[in-house]
């Protein structure tokens, strides 16, 4: 399994439906879940993004499907960055 850290932004239709309905969040959540990519943690964040998530996958095609399922709601977009263990990055570069 791979790791990859999700950084997403809300449109403002993806606002919209937080403001009036929040638990929104954890039924997406499920959804990704069910397209088998693990969520680890979770942040709220202030600035450029919105939310950064810690996920877990098989694959990147995982992810890259998950993105393009959720993306194509038009309430989020999201930027995938695989993220390498530095023990796995320093037994690689030696």
């Amino acid at each position: 399994m791979s790791h990859f850290i999700i950084l997403s932004t809300l449109t403002d239709e993806g606002r919209r439906t937080i403001k009036q309905k929040p638990e929104r969040i954890m039924e997406v959540n499920k959804e990704i879940e069910a397209m088998g990519v693990k969520i680890h943690k979770q942040y709220a964040l202030l600035g450029q993004y919105d939310f950064l998530n810690v996920v877990e996958a098989p694959d990147i095609l995982t992810v890259m499907n998950m993105s393009v399922a959720i993306g194509a709601r038009g309430s989020v977009q999201m930027m995938s960055l695989p993220a390498v263990p530095v023990e796995e990055f320093i037994k690689k570069i030696k």
